[in-house]
């Protein structure tokens, strides 16, 4: 009989201590969800903690959408179109996470403390409690099952509070998502005229070579120096942004930093008539973008490797003499390839690690020989007459301030085409 008692004792002993471990754990999932969900909505700072759930959740998740997407063919755009998906939909589903994990955790401790409930069924169970936590977290309030006693109207209410704070907090924070990206966006469609589909230093600086139209240099290095803060800001206080995909073909927001730096880089080397003050002031917020964007998203180590460069020694005589051409002449000698090259490696390790990561193609040093920009085709242009090759013909004429050979205009008004 002894032994008996103190069989039953014993058991009692161990189920008070799993729950009263229950009843912690679950409080500190409710608080720790809470946490993260003010630190990811709420705090506008980067937070140092490695084991957040928002955190984890986007790692993982990435991993596997990211192997599915490596399997995916590039034919067809279809891989762009797939990872541009992740973003919005991860944005759902970590929402959805917070609720659900808020939910099962108040269950659970309602569960642990044998909170009376008065329900339809006879027998209270687990699913009882997880209905009823589900109930208060929306404030259903369809009044089936009541709390009854002081301490389970207390949770009842925390959790409603809480369901409510939460949801009020989502629909503040999808909207700033949104407005970011569409501003951040706004500027990288920018470059497509500017800079070509990719973007490139190089045709950047072509289509700003002449004379009168030096200046937007320096008031284009302005604004993107104000375009990198908001990028080092937005996307360390909202990581989903980093994945968020841009909505045209050869642009993204890693595309345009790599061509920020490349520009300025150029600058800081040397180029004749060209001044270099802001372009050092650009390139430094434009670095410092991308190493701190590098460490949040806890990438791979970056490491230089020369083995890998991005501009060849012939690419680099090629440069000099394409913008020799548009009337731009940077020292073509062995002293200012090693600069330019000392500079590259500085911030190039950091961009091909947060692309690869990211599956994006960095954009080239040196356009591509009779490429189209992005605004000059449609799906439209290929059905008249308005062809990607005439179009990039026109385009050629803006550039270079010439007429085009053979172009033929067609208009009602006599004396206009007369004129012409």
């Amino acid at each position: 009989m002894t032994s008996r008692s103190d069989n039953g004792e014993g058991k009692h002993s161990m189920d008070l201590f799993i729950r009263i471990l229950v009843i912690l754990l679950s409080i500190f999932s409710i608080i720790r969800i809470l946490q993260d969900a003010f630190e990811s909505i709420v705090l506008p700072r980067k937070v140092a903690l490695r084991f957040r759930l928002s955190r984890m959740f986007y790692i993982g998740l990435w991993r596997i959408w990211s192997w599915v997407a490596v399997k995916i063919v590039r034919a067809g755009n279809r891989r762009e179109y797939f990872l541009s998906y992740f973003g919005p939909i991860s944005l759902i589903f970590l929402l959805i996470l917070w609720g659900v994990g808020i939910i099962f955790s108040f269950a659970v401790l309602s569960w642990a403390l044998s909170i009376p409930l008065t329900a339809p069924e006879k027998m209270i169970t687990f699913e009882t409690y997880l209905y009823s936590s589900g109930t208060m977290f929306i404030t259903l309030g369809l009044g089936d099952v009541v709390p009854g006693s002081a301490l389970a109207r207390f949770l009842a209410i925390a959790e409603a509070g809480s369901g409510s704070a939460l949801i009020a907090l989502i629909i503040g924070y999808v909207p700033v998502i949104y407005q970011v990206f569409s501003r951040r966006e706004t500027s990288i469609a920018l470059l497509d005229a500017r800079a070509g589909s990719p973007p490139t230093a190089v045709e950047f600086l072509r289509r700003h070579a002449q004379e009168q139209e030096r200046p937007e240099i320096t008031l284009f290095l302005r604004d993107w120096e104000r375009w990198s803060t908001e990028i080092l800001e937005s996307h360390l206080s909202y990581p989903v942004l980093n994945y968020y995909r841009s909505q045209h073909e050869h642009q993204s927001w890693l595309a345009a930093l790599t061509t920020i730096l490349n520009v300025s880089a150029l600058l800081m080397v040397g180029i004749d008539e060209l001044p270099s003050t802001n372009a050092r002031f650009t390139f430094a917020i434009a670095r410092h973008a991308a190493v701190d964007l590098t460490q949040s998203l806890k990438t791979a180590t970056p490491v230089p490797d020369p083995s890998h460069s991005r501009l060849s020694h012939d690419d680099f005589k090629r440069m000099c003499t394409m913008l020799a051409e548009a009337g731009l002449y940077i020292r073509d000698d062995q002293e200012t390839e090693q600069r330019l090259c000392d500079l590259r490696m500085i911030y190039e390790p950091f961009l091909r690690v947060l692309a690869d990561y990211l599956l994006i193609t960095l954009p080239p040093w040196l356009p591509e020989p009779k490429s189209v920009d992005d605004w000059q085709t449609s799906a439209w242009d290929h059905f008249t007459e308005w062809s990607p090759a005439k179009l990039a013909e026109i385009t050629d004429t803006i550039i270079e301030k010439k007429r085009p050979v053979n172009y033929p205009i067609k208009s009602h008004n006599t004396n206009h085409k007369a004129r012409l």
